[in-house]
């Protein structure tokens, strides 16, 4: 599908309980919406060959990537998500940035795959977040991320050198069976939790 096309349907007047439908689809070339305010989509189970820019874009409605496949680089800092935001089952073939995203739903990212690296840096997510089973592989940073809803990452897998300094979670923190490198995740290790830790 023309990246065009899908930049034209999405840039339509959000309204409550819609959104476009483009699941399965095969995007052809990279697929631009930064700065974009965008009405709810459904990629479930797309192809993005060369990648997405959704740097800065306030995503209004529904924002559902389950299954996707990112071939290209997946950009997504300064990203606003304003309802639930689903990542499972995702795999990023390139860099995978959500540097200073804000996630006021959901953020679900359970199962993923991160070949190349992942930047969560200064991320907020209010509602919880979920890396269930992820794995985390390349230069991997959570560095002053601020989980409010609580952050779960049972059976997750990240890198030994995995920045988590100064990260903040308020709620429910899960890290049973989470791994850094061959040790334990112990979180927060350089941040601070104020609810309670199951490790």
């Amino acid at each position: 599908m023309d990246p065009a096309a899908i930049r034209d349907a999405l840039v339509a007047p959000w309204r409550h309980g819609r959104h476009v439908d483009l699941r399965d689809v095969t995007v052809d070339g990279p697929l631009d919406l930064a700065g974009l305010d965008l009405t709810g989509v459904d990629f479930s189970g797309a192809r993005f060959p060369s990648g997405i820019d959704a740097t800065g874009a306030r995503f209004l409605g529904l924002a559902w990537f389950r299954g996707v496949e990112f071939g290209g680089p997946a950009r997504f800092g300064g990203a606003v998500f304003h309802n639930d935001a689903r990542f499972e089952d995702v795999r990023f073939a390139r860099d995978a940035s959500f540097r200073q995203t804000e996630f006021r739903g959901i953020g679900l990212f359970d199962r993923a795959r991160f070949s190349a690296g992942a930047d969560f840096a200064g991320m907020v997510g209010f509602g919880n977040f979920s890396l269930h089973e992820a794995a985390l592989q390349g230069q991997t940073g959570f560095a002053g991320a601020e989980w409010l809803g609580g952050f779960w990452a049972d059976g997750a897998s990240f890198p030994a050198e995995a920045d988590f300094e100064d990260v903040q979670a308020h709620g429910r923190v899960w890290v049973r069976r989470a791994r850094r490198g061959n040790a334990p995740l112990g979180l927060p290790e350089t941040g601070i939790a104020f609810g309670y830790t199951y490790s």
